[in-house]
């Protein structure tokens, strides 16, 4: 009607780099929240499932961040990531005073160097990874770990609101070592929680009943509840991955060396996990360590 105010006519534009199983759910809510959304993914077809949410799919990144007042950036890892946000097209298509929000998880070193060098082109950076998965994504619940100064993060928060619970843990590179704090105890408490049932189930115990007996007790966890029942059901689909824990894994040993930080239990679980990738498990669900602590008792 005239006269009338458009409610979402100041909201930012938002660019959407990675439409794969979290960028997806996430820049669908971004859309359904009232953002004009401009999506890209390496594989186009990804990105057009947004079609019918509103948002326009673009040939390239550099095109989808032309049109954009924040990025978000949602890729594989922090080669990729920077081969994306710094190449040469993409560096000159951004707008003056463009936010770019990395929520890819990657190195706190890479997160660093990537936002110096798009601070020369005076665009800003917050690394804020998240946790959640797509679960999470789906309904806007997400845990986001962000680093970076507090202005560019209090511009950020109100995009990242309807993505989940932000909270800025300190400077630039400090939401990726959230994130691998995270990504360490959800790997390690996923081996614990696999190598228990197996012991009671090798020993006679049914482990879903093993599983209700502790939960609610000291032993308790999401991980318990979520990918404990996953072990029990034998339900190993891909939710997360193994092949992207094994990368998480690795950044945090990659990070711990440069810290000059000694992390033997992550060490040990490093290599459990690089020794599933290798049989066959990386596209299962991370709770499948499982079946590589089964194959290792011969239970399998």
């Amino acid at each position: 009607m005239p006269g009338m105010i458009d409610p979402t006519a100041s909201l930012p534009s938002v660019a959407v780099l990675g439409i794969g199983m979290m960028g997806y759910p996430m820049a669908q809510r971004l859309c359904r929240a009232g953002h004009t959304v401009h999506a890209w993914n390496r594989t186009r077809a990804k990105a057009e499932r947004l079609l019918a949410d509103g948002a326009q799919v673009h040939p390239s990144a550099a095109d989808a961040v032309r049109a954009a007042d924040v990025v978000i950036c949602l890729l594989e890892d922090g080669q990729v990531v920077g081969g994306v946000l710094l190449a040469e097209d993409t560096l000159a298509a951004y707008r003056n005073s463009a936010l770019v929000v990395d929520m890819s998880s990657i190195q706190p070193a890479q997160a660093r160097a990537h936002a110096a060098r798009l601070a020369e082109r005076g665009v800003a950076h917050v690394d804020a990874p998240v946790s959640g998965g797509t679960v999470g994504a789906e309904a806007g619940a997400l845990a986001i770990m962000a680093g970076g100064t507090e202005v560019d993060v209090a511009r950020a928060a109100p995009v990242l609101a309807h993505l989940g619970r932000l909270t800025h843990v300190g400077a630039s590179g400090s939401g990726q070592l959230a994130k691998l704090a995270n990504q360490m105890i959800v790997g390690i408490t996923i081996g614990a929680v696999a190598e228990a049932l197996l012991l009671c189930q090798k020993g006679g115990a049914d482990p879903a009943k093993v599983k209700a007996a502790i939960g609610g007790g000291f032993a308790d966890s999401r991980i318990l509840q979520v990918h404990g029942q996953r072990m029990v059901e034998r339900d190993f689909a891909k939710r997360g991955s193994m092949a992207v824990q094994l990368k998480d894994m690795r950044n945090a040993l990659a990070t711990a060396a440069e810290l000059g930080f000694e992390a033997p239990v992550t060490r040990l679980f490093e290599q459990l996990y690089a020794d599933a990738n290798a049989h066959g498990l990386s596209e299962n669900d991370q709770s499948a360590l499982f079946v590589e602590l089964a194959r290792r008792n011969g239970m399998v």
